[in-house]
C-alpha cells in the first residue's frame, strides 16, 4: 500500500522521528511502516474498545475510527531506546488533541512497543491510560457544560 493518505502524519513523523534508519526510507505515511502482517495490540484498552488488531487490511480499516473519534493536534517525543542487535524499540510521546463529539481534551501519554524486519513494522504495543480516553469521550458532567 502506498500513496495512501495519512490519517496521521503527527504519528507518521513521530515514528521517523524515533526510529530513523530502522524504518524503511520508502514509507511515506503510518501504513506504510507496517508490514503486511502486522499485529497492532491496546494492552490497556477499555471493555468495548479494540485490543487487538491483525494485518495492515484491519489496521487500515481502523484507522479511520480513531480519526473520527479524535483529532489530534501534536504529538511529542519524550525518549527512545532502541534495543542492542535487534530491530526493536521502546518509544514514550505524549499528544495533545480533544474528542471530536465531546469537545473534551485529549492529552494522552504512551509507551510504545514497536518491532521491526526489513524496515516495516510488525508488531506494535501501545501501552496508553484508557482513564484519559474514557474521561474524553464519553459525556458526563467532566466533559459538557452546564447550561
Amino acid at each position: 500500500m502506498t500513496n495512501n493518505i495519512d490519517a496521521f502524519p503527527s504519528l507518521s513523523s513521530l515514528l521517523r522521528q524515533a526510529l530513523g534508519d530502522l524504518i524503511s526510507a520508502k514509507a511515506t505515511s503510518f501504513l506504510d511502516m507496517c508490514d503486511d502482517d502486522i499485529v497492532f495490540e491496546f494492552p490497556y484498552a477499555p471493555d468495548g474498545f479494540t485490543e487487538r488488531l491483525v494485518g495492515k487490511a484491519a489496521l487500515e480499516a481502523y484507522l479511520p475510527t480513531v480519526a473520527d473519534l479524535l483529532t489530534i493536534e501534536s504529538m511529542s517525543l519524550s525518549r527512545v531506546m532502541i534495543a542492542v542487535g535487534s530491530d526493536a524499540a521502546a518509544i514514550e510521546f505524549s499528544c495533545k488533541g480533544y474528542s471530536n463529539e465531546t469537545g473534551a481534551r485529549y492529552d494522552q501519554v504512551y509507551v510504545s512497543v514497536v518491532e521491526l524486519k526489513s524496515g516495516l513494522i510488525t508488531r506494535y504495543r501501545d501501552y496508553w491510560n484508557p482513564l484519559v480516553l474514557l474521561s474524553a469521550t464519553k459525556t458526563s458532567p467532566a466533559t459538557t457544560e452546564s447550561h
